[in-house]
């Protein structure tokens, strides 16, 4: 008997412990999970369904390092576009993005979403980061 109630104590432990999250955790899976959404209905079409790109013509969303070196642009190309020539894993493209006029929540949910999926860990990006990098577009 004392066995079967210390067992299920110590399983009521280890559930609890588990579900237990810090607010950022929470938070990275709200935006995460939202972003999903906004990128399927804004970005998926181009970009494919799994960041692929489209041959020539569309930059993968696979490349971390570009990513990385240009996450404080990344929502002023979802806002506004992007046009000139890029080079992506290695490839050039010379094609025009058309901006996207979304709220800067979606563009921070959906930049999560992008930054965590395709091979990408580059954690949340907040609405706070967002509304700060599209006040220094160009």
């Amino acid at each position: 008997m004392k066995i079967k109630v210390i067992g299920a104590i110590a399983i009521l432990l280890i559930v609890i412990g588990a579900s237990c999250q810090s607010d950022d955790q929470i938070e990275f899976k709200r935006y995460y999970s939202a972003g999903s959404l906004v990128y399927q209905q804004h970005c998926q079409n181009c970009h494919g369904d799994k960041g692929q790109g489209l041959s020539s013509l569309i930059p993968p969303l696979t490349d971390s390092t570009y990513l990385k070196n240009n996450k404080a642009t990344l929502a002023c190309f979802i806002k506004n576009g992007l046009k000139g020539k890029i080079t992506v894993a290695g490839r050039s493209f010379d094609d025009q993005m058309q901006a996207d006029d979304i709220a800067p929540l979606e563009i921070a949910k959906v930049l999560t979403y992008v930054a965590n999926s395709f091979g990408n860990k580059m954690g949340t990006i907040s609405l706070q980061q967002v509304q700060d990098d599209l006040k220094n577009c160009k």
